[in-house]
């Protein structure tokens, strides 16, 4: 997969820091690198910025503040580094820095509760090591610093982020931009860190790529260039059994217009044949709003065994409700031996009761149905969504898509994968009931698993950035569906 990027965790930046520091044979000359990398991005970003405020912290993140700062006094900016009280920097690195600094004329002054004013904001504090809240003095700079008019640069990571999980576990820096150092960290590519790093880039430090020979990524992120690796054109002698039979099935009372959704995107993400089982209430209004589907009543208790029999792939869950029929469907969905997708109210069954799942079954929760199915609470799920994916995805034995910023792809003993696309503007019902049409057609056109997945969860993503062109507040699940159909058939 040559446009998947690969994104580390703390050890393997830590394993990344001391081989370069070894090749180099300077633990010196990397601080040196940084703090240059930082300035030369200040200078890209705000070239008119006369006035600098550089919060550092006690270690190396603080001391690359003290480089960046040191070349902006040579530059004749006005340049103010604030520090925690009294704390002088506690690695012998940042204290070489900041000796530095202060020899060249520079200024350290204790935080005492406020900031001066500054064109441009430097966040030294605390970089990748931090993964606990932050403390008193510590909350009440960050927030100084959030709530100062000028833009926010993080050195490295947004302090008060933990880069290995995504999540904050209290006040965090809201940074315009953030410059990661050496290779890109997984935990800000998910979760709560999505509304803090702003704008990213990354300073390799000019070190040789060999540096990441051996040195397994933790992730592997999925930008929109990635679905041509995927999606390719079709034989001009193709014929709709080629493409696959997506049986969706829900709809339960109150909910067609979810499995109707899921039907309409498996058909525009090329599924050769989509069937639909659900009430009978709900036949006429579906087939009026898609003929192209085939829609079936199924009445209460009595599995629809003749179109599990004709489909390639079933997607069970949108709207299908947790009484009695929806419970009756999903143990017939299960029983068929077909190529399986569970989304909603499938999932909710399968946490107040387990049954074993085939191989290759793909679950696509959001964090409160992946909260349910791990028997903790939302909050845990998206304290660490990269565990909460891999856990599922070892209980069950399947691939699992946990929804949300940052939608992460997780399968047994696999690099997970995160989706380097979407917006806000898909948090809104209907959104994943499109995502299980998506997926299940992929399936249907011979993907496995977790290809199907990882590339359905993209192509849905982008087409929702495509749509949100627009404006994402009030965009609706509909408003990708033309999208869909032009992202699944990229240029060649």
């Amino acid at each position: 997969m040559p446009h998947a990027f690969a994104l580390y965790d703390t050890d393997a930046l830590r394993a990344l820091e001391r081989r370069a520091a070894q090749a180099h044979g300077d633990d010196f000359e990397l601080m040196l690198r940084a703090g240059q990398a930082a300035w030369r991005h200040v200078l890209e970003h705000w070239p008119q910025a006369q006035r600098l405020l550089v919060a550092c912290g006690p270690g190396n993140n603080g001391g690359d503040g003290y480089v960046l700062a040191r070349h902006a006094l040579a530059a004749g900016r006005d340049v103010r580094v604030v520090r925690l009280g009294a704390h002088a920097p506690r690695s012998a690195l940042a204290r070489r820095a900041c000796a530095d600094y202060e020899r060249a004329g520079g200024r350290v002054d204790a935080f005492e509760g406020s900031l001066p004013d500054a064109d441009v904001l430097v966040d030294a504090l605390f970089g990748i090591g931090l993964a606990r809240a932050l403390g008193e003095e510590s909350a009440a700079l960050v927030e100084a610093l959030n709530a100062a008019s000028a833009p926010i640069l993080a050195l490295d990571v947004p302090s008060g982020i933990d880069a290995d999980r995504g999540s904050t576990a209290g006040v965090a820096v809201r940074a315009a931009r953030t410059l990661q150092l050496i290779a890109p960290h997984r935990g800000l590519a998910t979760g709560a860190a999505l509304d803090h790093v702003g704008a990213s880039d990354l300073a390799t430090l000019d070190l040789e790529p060999s540096v990441l020979d051996g040195v397994a990524p933790a992730a592997l992120a999925l930008p929109a260039a990635m679905l041509g690796d995927w999606l390719h054109p079709r034989p001009r002698d193709s014929h709709k059994g080629d493409n696959g039979h997506v049986l969706c099935i829900g709809g339960g009372p109150g909910g067609g217009g979810a499995v109707m959704l899921c039907a309409q995107a498996a058909l525009r993400a090329g599924a050769g044949l989509v069937s639909v089982a659900t009430l009978r209430e709900h036949v006429a209004a579906l087939l009026a709003l898609q003929p192209e589907a085939m829609v079936h009543a199924v009445d209460h208790m009595q599995p629809p065994a003749a179109l599990l029999q004709r489909a390639s792939v079933v997607a069970i869950g949108p709207g299908l409700g947790q009484d009695g029929w929806g419970n009756t469907l999903l143990d017939a969905a299960l029983a068929a031996g077909k190529p399986l997708l569970l989304d909603a109210d499938a999932l909710n069954l399968l946490a107040t009761q387990p049954r074993a799942l085939a191989a290759g079954t793909i679950l696509t929760p959001h964090p409160g149905e992946a909260a349910r199915l791990l028997g903790i609470d939302a909050a845990q799920v998206q304290a660490d969504r990269y565990a909460a994916a891999q856990a599922l995805a070892q209980r069950h034995g399947c691939v699992v898509v946990l929804k949300g910023a940052g939608t992460i792809v997780a399968a047994p003993q696999r690099t997970p994968f995160v989706i380097a696309a979407g917006n806000p503007g898909m948090a809104v019902g209907g959104m994943g009931d499109l995502l299980s049409g998506v997926i299940a057609a992929l399936r249907a056109q011979r993907f496995d698993a977790l290809d199907a997945a990882a590339c359905g969860a993209l192509l849905h993503a982008v087409a929702g950035d495509d749509a949100a062109v627009d404006g994402a507040r009030g965009m609706l699940p509909t408003d990708l569906l033309p999208h869909l159909r032009r992202r699944a058939n990229p240029p060649t």
